[in-house]
């Protein structure tokens, strides 16, 4: 049974994590990591701040669950995108799914894990990347990379382990450049098929 706990506006609180990680990261996208405290993110939720501290054991704890969930996020749009395998154009796919990857709050997200040095750790316990959603994102392009390759989509000797890691670093610094709104999908585009120039069919 799902728990209801009471907010100081008299309003049930029947998902006390999900609404925290909401107003976490409203508040990452309006001050950046460095406004980012348990206090900022209980008064964003409107909640006592005692309640954080009963879902998690302290705020490195909640921003390492805040950072799987995104992780998780990631897993889904990773089945999304090899499902896309052979349809559409290989460039067309991945525009998409880097455009969904590098959306602001996950800008945000990758900036406090920099900022962060306990949370990289309890990160890597939990068995995530090194670098911890640069990295899934990574392994999401070269998964389908690899199928597109095996399709005969783009070339066969084509090192996707590569092409991976160049495609996620060029998309981060085209997103993060442009502050306050992502970049236009066609320059996307563009960083994509120069990229991928000499590989695909």
């Amino acid at each position: 049974m799902r728990e209801v706990l009471a907010v100081p506006t008299g309003v049930a609180l029947s998902d006390p994590r999900q609404q925290l990680f909401d107003a976490a990261e409203r508040v990452l996208l309006r001050t950046g990591a460095a406004g980012l405290t348990s206090r900022a993110v209980t008064a964003e939720a409107g909640v006592a701040k005692g309640v954080l501290h009963r879902h998690f054991a302290d705020f490195d704890g909640f921003l390492a669950e805040l950072v799987l969930d995104r992780i998780a996020r990631v897993g889904a749009q990773t089945t999304a995108l090899r499902g896309a395998a052979g349809t559409g154009s290989v460039a067309g796919n991945l525009t998409g799914a880097l455009t969904l990857l590098f959306e602001p709050v996950m800008v945000a997200i990758v900036a406090l894990v920099i900022a962060r040095d306990e949370l990289r750790t309890r990160l890597r316990r939990a068995g995530t990347a090194r670098f911890p959603l640069v990295g899934e994102g990574t392994a999401m392009v070269a998964g389908y990379l690899a199928a597109e390759r095996d399709l005969g989509r783009i070339a066969p000797d084509a090192d996707v382990d590569t092409l991976a890691p160049t495609l996620i670093g060029a998309a981060h610094l085209l997103f993060t450049e442009r502050k306050g709104s992502p970049p236009e999908p066609e320059a996307l585009r563009r960083v994509v098929t120069t990229v991928l120039a000499g590989v695909t069919r």
